[in-house]
């Protein structure tokens, strides 16, 4: 359970403010359709952060585990420092008319790519070891942070205090990563 609720916590927070969160809530005002839009950004991320978690799961296990735990500890406080920085997203233009659901889809999964959530993601992985669990966390994490963004769209935009959200994002950060190195500094 802890590596659902660790990926879940983790995610959730590092997502608000973030340039999917904000493609997530020009989508949900774009098309209004917001079960459509959480549609697509499930299947999206389910695919990303599954194919991400396999990774950080596999590169883990080729690591020995003291530079594993350097490696994530390092990741993790890079993490933290790039989620106090505000993302800004540009506006996801009509693909061929693809309609909500498909553009929803395509746009998140390559928006997601190199982003710090779907790195995170490879990192939790590594860190936990176990692909669904850690995919099934993360992929609830994105999901509820995304839901704020497409279901209370404008109205909260201006009201929740992405700053505060970013700051306990980057402690989270802050805090895997030195776990991660007093673990490597065991291992020594």
């Amino acid at each position: 359970m802890m590596p659902i609720l660790s990926s879940f916590v983790v995610v959730a927070l590092a997502e608000m403010g973030d340039k999917t969160q904000l493609i997530a809530l020009t989508l949900g005002l774009r098309y209004r359709r917001p079960w459509t839009v959480m549609l697509g950004i499930f299947l999206a991320t389910v695919l990303n952060h599954a194919m991400a978690s396999a990774v950080g799961v596999w590169g883990g296990a080729q690591v020995d585990a003291a530079v594993l735990g350097w490696l994530l500890g390092l990741s993790f406080l890079a993490f933290g420092v790039w989620t106090l920085v505000p993302d800004r997203a540009e506006a996801p233009a009509d693909l061929l008319r693809w309609g909500p659901l498909l553009t929803t889809t395509v746009v998140f999964f390559f928006a997601e790519m190199g982003d710090k959530t779907q790195l995170a993601t490879v990192a939790l992985g590594a860190r936990f070891a176990s692909t669904v669990q850690v995919t099934t966390g993360t992929t609830l994490g994105m999901l509820a942070a995304d839901a704020l963004a497409v279901f209370a769209g404008a109205r909260f935009a201006d009201r929740i205090p992405m700053r505060l959200f970013r700051r306990v994002a980057a402690a989270l950060f802050f805090l895997f990563g030195l776990a991660s190195i007093a673990s490597a500094l065991r291992w020594l």
